[in-house]
């Protein structure tokens, strides 16, 4: 059957896309070969975010003593908290497939895997369907590490770890960055033991030594043991479940094995050859500033372009997108602001370059950092650690960077996102009035810690 628009995966760029396709005229299939709403629905933001605010409310009833509340021995139901998660990513998922049917008679849903078998023209469970438009929004998923012994040992994944029912007695994380941070902390507080082990000598290793060594802080208080700045060599199963033995000759033992060392595209069982779509050397769709891959028609969004992967950065990318193919954008994917934000508590927020990468590239910057336990309503809640770093360009006054590691950072980093997009001055924010006391306020605080802010 011939379509006027064929869009393969419905993550947060393929199914609002879809649906918008549809609802602007165009005859569409979607194809899907396991859950609509992606990763993050399924296997990401959702589940895991669900499970980080439970493992906070661990974490604050164990402290509330310090604010003279008495709370009682803490009890961790740790399948309660998988269902919970189960429930909420139920929820979500039917939220989505409701938007599809809503869309009308002009969208067809076909659960199955899709693959080129020639130029614009994909086959799902025997059945080819063609169009003169198709759009990739296949994904990622985890990539396993060349780890000697990797292979003989059961391993958990983003995905897999969240189907656990019991709790790990030790879990070791192998990966320090977004993934491996967020479960790291989650399942301590749940009550595991938790080593995390990275190559690199902090986590969040794209951050400033002093935005990582301000997480790292915090996790070592809470008692989560770091192996940094060192490689596993090999890992074998052990009795008890699996044992890493590191450069300098020590095994780290437990009982799970996390793996969260970098991610892979969904692009080796789609056809690109046949299809005339042109990977890099990564897997990864190359595409150029307007979503269109190296074949006629075919165009790749979300993930599976090696872009940042995150879902703010596909929904975005779904936005663009369909005014390029409905004839009335002119925006291209490059230029945008995107923010990040960790959800480990504190959290961490980033938006732009950072002090190391302005090096890098050359850019004249100026820096300034505050500690978050200046800021007042950090002190009067209780929740002191971190710090915030802006990078300001000495010329324009305008926002290079910043980075918050403390209380609501992700909410918090989009003051700065907002005023980059805008191409604002710093002295925007000098100048504004901000409530007291608010952890916004410390922004403020912040930017005048630069020289040519300070009040006299």
């Amino acid at each position: 059957m011939d379509w006027d628009t064929i869009v393969v995966g419905a993550g947060q760029t393929g199914s609002p896309l879809a649906a918008r396709l549809a609802e602007h005229g165009r005859r569409v299939l979607l194809v899907e070969r396991e859950h609509v709403g992606g990763t993050c629905v399924n296997y990401g933001c959702t589940p895991t975010k669900t499970m980080v605010a439970s493992a906070r409310a661990a974490h604050v009833a164990r402290g509330a003593r310090r604010l003279g509340v008495n709370a009682g021995p803490v009890i961790v139901d740790f399948p309660a908290i998988v269902a919970r998660k189960d429930a909420i990513v139920e929820q979500w998922r039917a939220g989505a497939e409701r938007r599809l049917e809503r869309a009308g008679a002009n969208l067809t849903l076909v659960h199955g895997h899709g693959r080129f078998v020639a130029e614009r023209t994909i086959e799902v469970d025997g059945e080819r369907h063609s169009a003169p438009t198709i759009v990739l929004d296949v994904g990622a998923r985890a990539a396993a590490p060349p780890l000697p012994g990797l292979d003989g040992v059961s391993w958990l994944d983003n995905a897999r770890i969240l189907q656990l029912r019991e709790l790990p007695a030790h879990l070791v994380v192998l990966g320090g960055g977004f993934i491996g941070c967020e479960f790291a902390q989650m399942f301590r507080r749940f009550g595991a033991e938790v080593t995390v082990i990275d190559a690199a000598p902090h986590l969040l290793a794209r951050e400033d030594p002093e935005v990582s060594t301000a997480l790292e802080e915090v996790f070592r208080a809470e008692g989560i043991a770091l192996e940094l700045a060192t490689r596993p060599q090999q890992v074998h199963r052990t009795a008890a479940g699996i044992a890493l033995r590191l450069e300098d000759g020590r095994e780290v033992s437990g009982s799970y094995l996390l793996v969260a060392t970098g991610r892979r595209p969904n692009t080796d069982d789609l056809g690109c050859d046949a299809g005339g779509v042109r990977l890099d050397g990564r897997g990864y769709i190359v595409v150029d500033d307007r979503y269109r891959t190296s074949a006629q028609g075919v165009y790749a969004a979300g993930d599976v372009t090696g872009g940042p992967q995150f879902t703010h950065t596909a929904w975005d990318d779904h936005r663009l997108l369909f005014d390029l193919l409905v004839g009335s954008g002119t925006r291209g994917r490059s230029g945008r602001v995107i923010p990040s934000a960790v959800f480990t508590d504190p959290q961490v927020g980033r938006v732009g370059l950072s002090e190391r990468e302005a090096r890098e590239q050359g850019v004249t910057c100026e820096a300034a950092t505050l500690p978050f336990g200046q800021v007042a309503r950090a002190v009067e809640v209780d929740e002191p650690a971190g710090i915030m770093k802006v990078l300001v360009d000495p010329g324009s006054e305008r926002i290079l960077g910043a980075a918050i590691v403390g209380a609501e950072a992700g909410e918090l980093i989009h003051v700065f996102a907002v005023l980059m997009q805008a191409g604002a001055s710093a002295r925007t924010i000098v100048d504004g009035e901000f409530a007291h006391p608010t952890f916004a306020e410390g922004l403020q605080t912040l930017v005048m810690q630069l020289e040519r802010y300070r009040l006299s």
